[in-house]
């Protein structure tokens, strides 16, 4: 039984110039212990999937139909008191950008003291110690010194550590990490990288890891799923989805994402653009970007083909 299941999520985003739907009908589920893998282009309506999960969508959106299941517990039912109860305790986000999700007046070891305090009835003493330990897991070496820091007294790989810290310190059940790596270079995206993997197999907590970036997706997941233009395009083990990518996304993703060519040879990319979602095309909404497009993509929207247990596309080619 999948520890958190979305099914058939919608959340519009309502705008003077119309309406957004910027998740459209997603159904995407996560077992206990395993590393997930929502990916796709920007603008897809990846982050705003993750924030419908723990109900931090902007003020603008509203999520309106679907299902939000956490341990049988349909969390859009829930009232702010009991999501209060549940983020950080049970399920903790990691943000991209450190800077617009730390305070800058307070110190590192009140920040990562404050979840302590809420959910386990820590004391400020007691929380403010405890989080010298947290930080020294995350691979903060000096984290004496550091707790006493503030973030911008901090390089970026380190802020990053301790936004883990923070959603890792009362050791949930998911986290939810929305493109934890791009804000620092390629080395420290690497220790980072190797730090979430090993922080996963020592605790077990089950992971949503949200990229544009496949090969940080193939270094770290289990299971993939494809999203495009707000929704779920493919899914599959992570070996099936490189090996045997069947949707045309899929497949132009994946050779976006190779670097192997010789000189001579163009930098493939897949042409177009992500439509808006105010006004998505008709049909298959990957028809317009498509060179397999048939009539039928243009006007009449592909359903779901299982192809096994593990993996399954909506697109006419395997209807």
């Amino acid at each position: 039984m999948a520890l958190l299941e979305l099914q058939d999520l919608r959340t519009h985003i309502y705008l003077e110039e119309g309406v957004l739907k910027a998740v459209d009908g997603v159904d995407l589920k996560i077992d206990g212990g395993e590393i997930v893998g929502l990916v796709g282009e920007s603008g897809c309506g990846k982050s705003m999937t993750a924030l419908s999960v723990v109900r931090l969508t902007p003020r603008e959106a509203e999520t309106v139909g679907g299902r939000i299941l956490f341990e049988d517990q349909d969390l859009l039912t829930l009232n702010e008191d009991q999501l209060n109860e549940l983020r950080g305790r049970k399920i903790s986000m990691v943000f991209q950008d450190p800077l617009t999700y730390l305070n800058p007046v307070m110190k590192i070891k009140s920040q990562v003291a404050e979840p302590l305090m809420l959910h386990q009835g820590l004391n400020k003493a007691e929380a403010e110690a405890q989080s010298v330990h947290i930080l020294n897991a995350m691979g903060l070496g000096d984290a004496a010194n550091i707790a006493e820091s503030y973030p911008h007294e901090l390089s970026g790989g380190m802020k990053q550590r301790v936004l883990m810290a923070i959603a890792l310190g009362c050791d949930p059940s998911v986290l939810i990490a929305d493109e934890p790596f791009t804000a620092v270079d390629v080395s420290i995206q690497d220790q980072l990288m190797d730090l979430l993997k090993r922080l996963q197999q020592e605790r077990q907590f089950s992971c949503l890891l949200i990229t544009h970036d496949l090969g940080v997706a193939a270094e770290i997941c289990d299971r993939i799923y494809v999203m495009y233009a707000g929704q779920i395009v493919e899914t599959g083990d992570i070996h099936t989805i490189f090996d045997y990518p069947k949707h045309p996304y899929t497949k132009g993703l994946i050779q976006s994402a190779k670097i192997s060519r010789t000189d001579s040879e163009a930098l493939p990319y897949i042409p177009g653009e992500v439509p808006s979602m105010l006004d998505p095309p008709s049909g298959c909404r990957f028809h317009p970007r498509c060179d397999q497009a048939m009539e039928r993509c243009l006007t009449q929207e592909p359903g779901r083909t299982d192809l096994d247990q593990q993996q399954w596309v909506k697109c006419w080619l395997y209807e």
